[in-house]
């Protein structure tokens, strides 16, 4: 603690980034941020956008990049991607702003940010471009925990071959994340291809009866081969889990592990 507040009075450290150390958390006016989530779970916080104003949403990234050095925004519309950018434009000159617009996704670096690196392959396989917001989302979440992200989009059973030309990518991931919707069959098949870990993510494409992605949610959770399943879009979650299997890859193979 006297570290800390030695650091403050000094000015090496603002008020944002000292309750951090002490508190484990930034207080804004719009929430408090996790800044320890990344210490204390290995994944960065994410602030979701949905149910929040874009002040709000900026105040909150702001207090990520003043805090840790970097802000994790997902599902932002675009008129609150471009407030929250001008703000931290203002607030952080020489932060980088990446913008994943089908992703719904911000993903703010400052100037002297230093980001993680896991030695570890994560894959992230999609049947068809209706299920990109979700597997984007999941592969943007994946990579800011350190490890290699690589996208394998529109390749649905309805041909198979597009499948079967992909594994040798697939087959040389640590783990892989499958996003389809409709019966949701992509993931049953990569987990019957692969030695990694697969985590199954249902997304709410489709047609009539199910086609909220509830008919892709019980069909992998059905699946007749060994893969995780998480929430019908819930890309975030999978790209969180996707990093966790793969810090613990990267650990083993660099003797950080336990």
């Amino acid at each position: 603690m006297r570290e800390t507040l030695e650091a403050l009075a000094a000015g090496d450290l603002t008020p944002a980034q000292a309750e951090a150390r002490l508190r484990g958390y930034a207080t804004t006016e719009a929430g408090r941020f996790d800044a320890a989530r990344e210490d204390r779970r290995g994944i960065p916080e994410g602030i979701l956008a949905e149910g929040k104003t874009a002040a709000e949403v900026a105040a909150m990234a702001d207090a990520a990049v003043d805090s840790t050095g970097r802000a994790l925004v997902t599902r932002a519309g675009d008129e609150t991607a471009e407030q929250v950018r001008s703000h931290l434009d203002q607030e952080h000159p020489g932060a980088t702003v990446e913008r994943d617009a089908r992703a719904r996704t911000l993903v703010v670096h400052a100037a002297d940010y230093d980001p993680p690196s896991v030695d570890a392959d994560v894959v992230v396989v999609s049947g068809g471009t209706a299920d990109a917001p979700a597997a984007r989302e999941a592969a943007v979440v994946a990579g800011e925990a350190g490890p290699r992200v690589e996208t394998v989009e529109d390749v649905g059973v309805a041909n198979v071959t597009r499948v079967l030309d992909e594994v040798e990518t697939l087959r040389g991931a640590d783990v892989v994340v499958a996003a389809a919707g409709r019966e949701a069959t992509l993931p049953t098949l990569v987990a019957g291809l692969v030695n990694a870990p697969v985590i199954g993510l249902p997304t709410s494409t489709g047609y009539g009866v199910g086609g909220d992605g509830v008919a892709a949610l019980l069909a992998l959770l059905q699946s007749c081969t060994a893969l995780s399943v998480v929430n019908v879009d819930a890309g975030f979650v999978a790209g969180t889990q996707a990093a966790l299997i793969a810090r613990g890859v990267g650990d083993d193979r660099t003797g950080n592990g336990t």
